[in-house]
């Protein structure tokens, strides 16, 4: 089923089922290569039934299949399939088999222009994969939701005509998105309750969830006026490094902290909104010595950044400055243990692949894990979200830029943007986390042991010799031996593969239906990361993971908001600090290798609705720029890139708009944000501390700049949320880049589904509160944010907002902090910088950004 001729560009926008069975007939292309190895080696061959060990995560060729190898060098295939500039799946290598059979089944979701579907059959060799044969399926038979199923001819990649006798027999089935049932009950209205389909964790019911913004809220932030849940109960903010200070002070058996940077020297409790826990005037170094003396097994897992060094006469502070080695350092010869864990990559992949990953890429997950009360017994409790424990992110609703700078803020003034030696104000820090209480708690624990596994792996045969067992799989506390921590009745943490406990009401913290929470785990994370994935590929298709050519991916978190959007009915609020992909259908650079789906996603439910003639708005906030000089060449790029994706979905909109012949304008369903802040006076304990130096920053003289948007969180239709670690960007959504953790939760009880109104519940009462702390008030029309009187309402006051931030007298106010993007729009989707504010205030930098070929795109995406 080549195409022969040029076929239709259509979007396919649904879910693929794909089955890769086997090729027959595959040319030996390695001959050459076997021809040399003959000659050099005296005519011995190669034994065909050599393996290698398997802890990298590779999935290996079944035995059935390893007696089909012949004794010489032969073609080592695997079949990728994709979608233009977008690779969507690959199978495993098959070692020598000129007729391999991969038996792999794939689901794929899509949301892509394409003219066909391409499957490559591939050789794999040391210097780089050869294209074998190509097979082309046409857009618009896949479009028809028929079955299709054979063998097809490999066609030559040069040109259309077959590869002699070789095939690929294949079979797929597409579901568009508008005729998927699972999409119009969605997430949360699933009479089931399996929440999030195809990922690693299932849905856990009986949870308790507790959300957070910002590091603290105090007494007096956001108090009136109330806001009014069902049955007219107040929303009550959360502490959140208040309460992570008093569940640490009050575990009896275990802490476990999971994170990018830990810094051993900040204090959780400033402003105390109660009475202090023992301890709770620590800094966290201290606070988790003194646990870790009172018998109390403190683990540390912190993401060690290769260019940072502490040893012997060697120091260096690394370009990310996380002080990972300072906190290891600080703990050494502690009861605490503190295990700096770089990025490891498959030992698979090629060793060039090894080097890009370990460089590159992070471990970006944030968690801390806790034993707390349950009555008579014990439970886990897990915070998770964007709040690193370190410096430069404790601050509250005000966003304060120059006050209580040596009380509060003492010795934790973050401000990357301007060098050392410049008079500035601190940077604002916004973020969101989350408290779990229940069976989604012991998910958190099991990525945290498949880590710890992982990253001690080889430090405890350095301790052999000492008798030494701190670095080993021990460390961790067996909570299933402990009769009195409730834990799963199958909960077993084996050390070769994890097995999945199923949902034990046990567990269950809240089973009152009114407060009643179910929560699902997700992640970014592969083989190289983890101890405990399958190694087979049957069980890992079991248990949702994604099998590459050399490596096992869990990437629910991509899963998870594809799956969100898709179900969102009414509105969808955003709060992310990068927002870039889907670049397959950006203006330009297509290539550039962010095609995570989510960006074309949101584009594309706006156009489902406008051709459904139904209201639907979309409200995102990023920051002003990505954290650092926005001068520079890599800021620049990934502001480049943001434009791209901005761009591209606003002309996506807008071509729907022209089609429906509507008289409506793109801003009219989607919207960018950012914050920023601005005082009157300057107090002079800022002045004090900022010294004698004479450079003054622009953003001091005005006294104004940008609040720092660092959260990671989505609210859909006011009753589902997912929030965590992971920005909207390829490094996070990828899987096999940054490593990445988060959650999706929702109460059954406060849905549309089960209320038939609009819901009421603690999701509500967040993005309500979070819209009181950036726009300064409430008004009636915030509670139907799908209505075009909220947005326009909305988009006034980020006006005004940005007009006072930005004039060189102020002499109002700001009405909170919401600011409007400074780019224009126009209503073919076009998108430019606002006029006169071609750079941002104070510190220069092109708002749309530039390119920079001397930067991988990779680091940037």
């Amino acid at each position: 089923m080549a195409a022969n001729s040029v076929e239709e560009l259509m979007y396919l926008h649904g879910d693929l089922e794909l089955d890769v069975f086997e090729a027959r007939g595959l040319p030996n292309m390695d001959f050459a290569a076997e021809r040399l190895r003959l000659c050099f080696s005296c005519g011995t061959s190669r034994n065909p039934d050599s393996d290698t060990d398997n802890v990298g995560g590779e999935i290996p060729a079944p035995a059935s299949e390893k007696t089909h190898r012949r004794g010489v060098i032969n073609t080592d295939p695997y079949v990728t399939v994709s979608a233009p500039q977008t690779a969507l799946a690959r199978t495993r290598i098959i070692p020598d088999s000129q007729n391999p059979e991969w038996n792999e089944h794939f689901h794929i979701p899509l949301a892509h222009p394409m003219r066909f579907l391409e499957f490559r059959v591939k050789d794999d060799d040391l210097f780089g994969a050869q294209i074998i044969g190509i097979v082309e399926i046409p857009a618009k038979d896949i479009a028809t939701g028929n079955t299709i199923i054979g063998w097809y001819p490999l066609n030559c990649a040069t040109r259309k005509t077959p590869k002699h006798e070789a095939a690929l027999r294949i079979g797929l089935k597409f579901t568009p998105f508008e005729s998927n049932p699972l999409y119009k009950s969605g997430v949360k209205d699933d009479p089931q309750h399996l929440g999030v389909s195809h990922t690693y964790f299932p849905l856990r019911k009986g949870c308790s969830v507790k959300l957070y913004q910002d590091a603290h809220v105090r007494d007096n932030d956001l108090k009136q006026p109330d806001i009014r849940l069902e049955s007219g109960i107040v929303y009550e903010r959360g502490t959140c490094w208040e309460d992570i200070c008093h569940a640490i002070s009050e575990a009896h058996h275990l802490v476990y902290i999971v994170g990018w940077s830990v810094y051993h020297k900040i204090k959780l409790i400033r402003e105390p909104t109660r009475e202090l826990p023992a301890g709770g005037d620590l800094t966290l170094g201290e606070l988790l010595k003194y646990k870790s003396q009172e018998g109390v097994r403190v683990l540390l897992l912190v993401w060690d950044d290769k260019t940072s060094h502490n040893k012997l006469f060697i120091k260096t502070e690394g370009v990310m400055g996380t002080h990972d080695e300072d906190t290891r350092k600080f703990f050494k010869n502690s009861s605490v243990t503190c295990v700096l864990s770089p990025r490891y990559a498959s030992n698979k992949l090629s060793f060039i692949k090894q080097q890009i990953v370990g460089t590159m890429f992070t471990h970006h997950q944030k968690c801390v894990i806790v034993d707390t009360h349950a009555g008579g017994n014990r439970k886990l409790t897990a915070f998770l979200g964007g709040l690193d424990l370190c410096d430069g992110r404790y601050d509250t609703p005000e966003h304060r830029l120059t006050h209580d700078l040596d009380t509060v803020f003492e010795n934790d003034i973050h401000q990357p943007t301007f060098p050392q030696g410049t008079k500035a104000p601190r940077e604002p820090w916004h973020d969101l986390h989350c408290r779990i209480d229940g069976p989604a708690a012991h998910d958190v624990l099991i990525n945290f042991a498949q880590r710890w596994r992982r990253a001690t792996r080889w430090r405890e045969f350095a301790f052999l010799k000492k008798g030494k067992s701190e670095w080993s799989d021990d460390a961790m506390i067996k909570i299933e031996r402990i009769s009195w921590i409730l834990s799963p009745a199958d909960f077993v943490l084996e050390n070769r593969r994890t097995n999945i406990p199923e949902d034990d009401p046990r567990l269950y913290v809240n089973q009152d239906q009114f407060k009643q929470w179910h929560a699902q785990i997700f992640r970014s994370i592969d083989s190289g990361s983890v101890k405990g994935f399958p190694t087979k590929i049957d069980l890992a298709v079991k248990q949702n993971l994604v099998c590459g050519k050399k490596l096992v991916v869990d990437k629910s978190i991509e899963t998870a908001y594809i799956q969100a959007i898709r179900s969102a009915q009414k509105f969808i609020y955003i709060e992310n600090q990068y927002f870039l992909g889907s670049s397959y259908a950006w203006p330009s650079y297509k290539d550039a290798g962010a095609d995570h789906l989510i960006l074309m996603e949101l584009a594309l439910k706006v156009v489902s609705k406008i051709r459904a003639k139904e209201r639907f708005s979309i409200y995102i906030v990023v920051p002003m720029w990505p954290e650092g000089d926005p001068k520079t060449a890599t800021v620049q790029e990934i502001l480049f890139w943001q434009n791209q994706t901005v761009q591209m979905m606003y002309q996506v909109i807008s071509k729907e708009i022209k089609t429906m012949e509507l008289d409506a304008h793109p801003l009219d369903y989607l919207n960018f944000y950012c914050l920023g802040t601005r005082e009157s006076v300057l107090p002079s304990s800022a002045r004090q501390a900022t010294g004698d130096k004479d450079k003054v920053s622009d953003s001091l003289k005005f006294m104004r700049f940008m609040i720092y948007v660092h959260a990671k969180g989505m609210i859909v239709d006011d009753e589902y949320v997912i929030l965590g670690s992971a920005n909207i960007n390829q490094r996070s959504m990828a899987g096999s880049k940054d490593t990445e953790i988060a959650m999706g939760a929702y109460q059954p009880y406060h849905t549309w589904a089960a209320r038939h109104h609009h819901p009421w519940g603690q999701v509500y009462g967040y993005r309500m509160s979070l819209w009181k702390e950036h726009l300064g008030m409430l008004e009636e029309c915030f509670e139907e944010p799908e209505k075009l009187e909220c947005v326009k309402r909305v988009n006034e006051i980020a006006g005004e907002n940005w007009k006072k931030y930005t004039e060189e007298s102020f002499t109002i106010p700001l009405q909170g902090h919401l600011l409007k993007y400074p780019i224009h729009v126009d209503r073919d989707g076009k998108v430019s910088s606002l006029s006169g504010y071609e750079e941002f205030p104070d510190v220069g930098g092109k708002v749309i950004g530039a390119y920079n070929i001397s930067i991988p795109d990779v680091l940037t995406t």
